[in-house]
C-alpha cells in the first residue's frame, strides 16, 4: 500500500502570500465529531451496563449455569467502564476543539480569578 495521506475532512490547505500551503483546521467540524463519538461512548456504556445487569439476573435465576453468567456479567461491566472512559476522553477532546476554535476566531478568555 502506498503512503497516502488520509484526511478526515477536518482540515484543508490554502495558499498564503508566499505561495506555500497552510493547513486550515475546521474546529467546528472536529468539535461536532467528538460530540458524536462522546454520545456513542455513552450509549455503549449504557448498553453494556444493562447487559451486565441482565446477566446478573440470569445468574440468580439459573443456578446450573451461574458461573457462565457471572463471567459474562463481569465482561460486560468491564466493557461498560471502557465505554465510559472513551466517552470521557471524547468529552475532553470536544472541549479542546472548542477552545482551539475560540482561540483561532479571536475569542480568547483570560481567567484571572
Amino acid at each position: 500500500m502506498s503512503e497516502e495521506k488520509h484526511h478526515h475532512h477536518l482540515f484543508h490547505y490554502k495558499k498564503d502570500e508566499d505561495n506555500t500551503f497552510e493547513e486550515v483546521v475546521d474546529y467546528k467540524k472536529e468539535e461536532k465529531q467528538h460530540k458524536h463519538h462522546e454520545h456513542l461512548g455513552e450509549l455503549g456504556a449504557a448498553a453494556a451496563g444493562a447487559y451486565a445487569l441482565h446477566e446478573k439476573h440470569k445468574a440468580e435465576k439459573d443456578p446450573e449455569h451461574a458461573h457462565k453468567h457471572k463471567i459474562e456479567e463481569e465482561v460486560a461491566a468491564i466493557a461498560a467502564v471502557g465505554a465510559g472512559g472513551y466517552a470521557f476522553h471524547e468529552h475532553h477532546e470536544k472541549k479542546e476543539a472548542k477552545k482551539e476554535d475560540e482561540e483561532t476566531r479571536g475569542k480568547k478568555h483570560h481567567h484571572l480569578f
